[in-house]
């Protein structure tokens, strides 16, 4: 099993990991089979299924499969031109990707939202479908959008977990115990067997490249949220908060006044400002999840800027950590919150955020693994109800909760000598039953819990 750091932390655009950037990761990838071909196309269309219909307007679902279908993709998003691209879309009804010949594409007809039973393989799923001249379909698959940005046909969903062909890495644990054993066999910290597998795959100058720009867009995210305000698109008409508690909280530095449970609002001010530049669009990491993305910064952010040890030249040291107990997660359970509800997405984030903290606080591998199950057992049956189906409420401030969670955790563990009852391995097993037995009202549909007991405007 193998899942890079760079397959955790991706870098992408809001409100969606699953809702907004796979649809457009799902239409890039259909743009490649009709360039591949035999034949050509003259237009196509699109159906969204599952939570992809039922939250899909309140995502940017609909807006994302149309950018993705012109030949837009998440990592190289460009907000100005996309906007341009869809004006002319809707006024031309027509498509010009790259490599392709004109696509007749009228958004109001041909991309269609069906509330009906899910797809087989997933509740984010959908149809794209490449027609002739006549209007006859030539070409069509199904895509499934498996969170975090993760996105697989039909077929590479049926065919299971196992089908990771790369060379092979020296450090291939699928689950928490093969980690530990590992890492008790050969004297390396997780971070160090994380890095060793990684450098099967790739280059030690690709590898330190790419973490270093995973956590600078992470920091330029944060601090672009804490400089905006204003209210949040989308129609709940959510003030954005991170800058007025940014601003209140550098007002009492140094006055000895405040109580030391404010560093929370610290970890808060940090976690929100990277929700709401989501919320509203803008460049985020996935981590694992859009709607997860503020924990793991947060987290950073505030071992770097308040705990007097740090240095950032750990930061890859925690955020290799935190993908490998990332992808245990997803390998073994979900990160999808259309799958399993928002456990999956702020738990597992929060998990990764305390055994990145635990580990650049000195953590051995079994507190580090402690700290990670102590932060996803503390989330587990939570649901994802988003109002409105909009990345905004209750999500905003739950990445707050869940970057302090992660603290906590890491805390506790660091307490102890890495002993403790419940395994992290059990932990995942728990939430992925938690989350198959969830009712799908419960899971990114906004058919319970707050999203219909909050007005929608």
């Amino acid at each position: 099993m193998f899942l890079s750091v760079f397959d955790m932390f991706k870098v992408g655009v809001g409100p969606s990991s699953s809702h907004t950037m796979g649809p457009m990761v799902a239409a890039a990838r259909f743009l490649d089979a009709l360039r591949a071909a035999p034949f050509n196309c003259a237009g196509v269309r699109a159906t969204l299924h599952g939570s992809l219909a039922f939250t899909g307007v309140g995502h940017a679902t609909d807006r994302a499969t149309v950018l993705g279908l012109a030949g837009f993709r998440p990592d190289t998003y460009d907000a100005e031109a996309a906007q341009t691209a869809l004006e002319q879309i809707r006024d031309t009804h027509t498509l010009t990707p790259e490599g392709l010949p004109e696509l007749k594409f009228d958004p109001v007809h041909d991309l269609k939202f069906d509330f009906g039973p899910n797809l087989p393989g997933h509740a984010n799923g959908m149809v794209l479908m490449g027609t002739d001249a006549q209007g006859d379909v030539i070409l069509q698959e199904t895509y499934y959008s498996v969170g975090g940005g993760f996105v697989l046909t039909a077929d590479e969903l049926a065919q299971g977990k196992d089908t990771d062909t790369g060379a092979p890495v020296p450090y291939p644990f699928k689950s928490a115990n093969e980690m530990l054993a590992m890492a008790q066999a050969s004297g390396l910290s997780i971070a160090q067997m994380k890095r060793a597998n990684e450098l099967a795959r790739g280059t030690p100058d690709s590898l330190d490249t790419g973490l270093t720009r995973i956590w600078q867009v992470m920091s330029d995210c944060i601090d672009r949220g804490l400089a905006n305000d204003g209210i949040l698109p989308g129609g709940l008409k959510v003030k954005r908060r991170a800058r007025a508690i940014h601003d209140a909280l550098l007002a009492e530095r140094g006055l000895n006044q405040s109580a030391p449970h404010t560093i929370n609002d610290w970890m808060s001010a940090y976690a929100m400002a990277v929700n709401e530049e989501n919320a509203a669009g803008g460049q985020v990491v996935t981590a694992p999840t859009n709607g997860a993305a503020g924990v793991v910064p947060a987290t950073i952010r505030y071992w770097l800027d308040h705990v007097p040890s740090a240095s950032k030249s750990r930061v890859p040291d925690f955020l290799l950590t935190a993908a490998a107990i990332g992808g245990l997660v997803k390998y073994n359970a979900s990160i999808s919150g259309a799958e399993a509800g928002c456990q999956a997405e702020v738990g597992s984030a929060a998990a990764m955020a305390a055994a990145g903290f635990c580990a650049v606080m000195g953590g051995t591998p079994e507190q580090i693994e402690n700290a990670a199950e102590i932060a996803l057992e503390h989330h587990l049956g939570m649901t994802c109800d988003p109002v409105k189906g909009l990345v905004q409420v209750p999500c905003i401030e739950r990445n707050g909760l869940g970057a302090i969670k992660a603290v906590s955790a890491a805390s506790l563990a660091l307490r102890g000598d890495g002993v403790h009852l419940v395994p992290l391995d059990a932990c995942i097993e728990t939430m992925r039953q938690t989350g198959a037995d969830m009712s799908e009202r419960y899971k990114e549909t906004s058919l319970g819990g707050l999203a219909v007991n909050v007005p929608n405007c």
